[in-house]
């Protein structure tokens, strides 16, 4: 199933006014070939493109979608809303709403301010960090994607590795350490050397493809923080509210002093959030040291309704049949020279017979193989991330038959 002459021409329309034709390069084919479909829209586990063709949607908005497309709790709170007005650069009830549901979910958590984007609350998260600690070098992981602000393009993951740009052009020389992802010693000896403002980390990384925390990995990064008075920054953009109720940090039992939301928390809709501990959130302004952030949309009463609706839908009985689903379609994909690595119903297939445990071990796999399985389940009605360095996603509203197609499309990929 090729997307065909409509989603083709809607392509080429595409790329004489926006740079590649995407407007996140996430979304560009290049690393896998061919053209992408363009969607008309979307039900419940489902695309449907310009062309009229359907896939087995498992990108979902890159994670936000954990109830489906246009899911009608989701819907309505967005109807009744729009109707009250779109935007009041005011404050509403829905945003303190909002806010405690998170307080009351995230154990690390007890203050938050809501940004427009992921990208925003790592930038504000880190300007936060140096503020509070008077240190101005951070730390990040290579093969880690926190947003594109500057101090993170380097040793980017998501599309700038895809790309092969994970040092962008345009940057210029940052305060920002790299260490390997899962090497709590590297992080020892760095922090060690310098004097560190904020570690920021993926508890899960979800930019290099699925790559779990090591036993111990997040337990030492926490002890470093601690004997280095350094800021300990959990990016759960992708993970908070989708590997468990309380995000990775509950799931794994390692508390942060800042965390950074997104995707979920806003039901698909343009959304981030960066919170923690009172000890630094009572420092952005107009509180404490007044720390700058702003932003004309932030808290969009439209974001807020669809959070609170989709985080209304998520209760304990929830997760247990996302893990459960997510464990069947991994299972299910398992196969000689492939790795499937998963965290709840977030996962990724590995053309490579090893575990991936950091950067190089996602470089070695075998792209090209990769790219053509990809095309290959694109033709059988499987949507997926066009690069092998991106997680994807289960929901709710996947059904036992869509694993089972999913499952079945995949075994005849594979076959020469």
């Amino acid at each position: 199933m090729r997307p065909a002459d409509k989603s083709k021409a809607a392509f080429l329309r595409a790329q004489r006014t926006i740079p590649g034709g995407v407007n996140s390069a996430a979304r560009a084919f290049g690393p896998v070939g061919g053209n992408p479909p363009i969607v008309k829209r979307g039900s419940g586990s489902r695309l449907i493109d310009v062309d009229g063709n359907e896939y087995i949607d498992l990108v979902m908005s890159w994670g936000p979608l954990i109830l489906g497309h246009a899911h009608s709790d989701v819907i309505a709170a967005l109807v009744e809303t729009a109707q009250n007005g779109t935007s009041f650069g005011a404050t509403t009830e829905l945003e303190s709403t909002l806010a405690e549901l998170v307080v009351a979910r995230v154990p690390s958590i007890e203050m938050v301010r809501f940004t427009n984007s992921g990208t925003e609350a790592t930038m504000a998260a880190i300007r936060v960090a140096r503020g509070v600690t008077g240190r101005d070098k951070i730390l990040k992981f290579t093969g880690c994607w926190h947003g594109h602000a500057d101090p993170f393009l380097v040793g980017a993951g998501s599309s700038a590795l895809s790309l092969g740009t994970p040092d962008s052009p345009g940057v210029p020389p940052q305060p920002t350490l790299l260490a390997p992802y899962n090497d709590a010693a590297a992080v020892a000896a760095i922090a060690a050397e310098h004097e560190l403002a904020a570690i920021i980390v993926e508890p899960v990384a979800g930019n290099m493809g699925c790559v779990p925390p090591a036993p111990g990995f997040l337990e030492g990064l926490r002890a470093v923080c601690d004997d280095h008075e350094i800021c300990l920054i959990f990016d759960e953009v992708i993970t908070g509210f989708r590997v468990g109720p309380g995000g990775a940090q509950q799931r794994y039992g390692v508390m942060p002093d800042m965390t950074t939301l997104g995707k979920t928390i806003g039901g698909g809709l343009p959304v981030g959030a960066f919170a923690g501990t009172r000890r630094f959130m009572e420092h952005v302004a107009p509180l404490g040291m007044c720390i700058s952030q702003g932003g004309t949309l932030s808290g969009n009463p439209l974001a807020m309704a669809a959070g609170r609706a989709t985080l209304a839908a998520l209760d304990e009985a929830v997760y247990d049949e996302l893990e459960a689903k997510g464990r069947r379609l991994a299972d299910g994909l398992a196969h000689d020279g492939i790795t499937v690595q998963r965290v709840g119903s977030m996962m990724t297939v590995f053309f490579s017979d090893a575990p991936v445990r950091d950067l190089a071990g996602a470089e070695a796999c075998d792209r090209e193989r990769f790219a053509k399985w990809h095309s290959a389940m694109l033709d059988r009605g499987v949507y997926l991330p066009p690069s092998q360095f991106e997680a994807f996603f289960v929901s709710l509203a996947h059904t036992e038959a869509d694993i089972d197609q999913v499952i079945a499309a995949h075994r005849h990929a594979l076959t020469p």
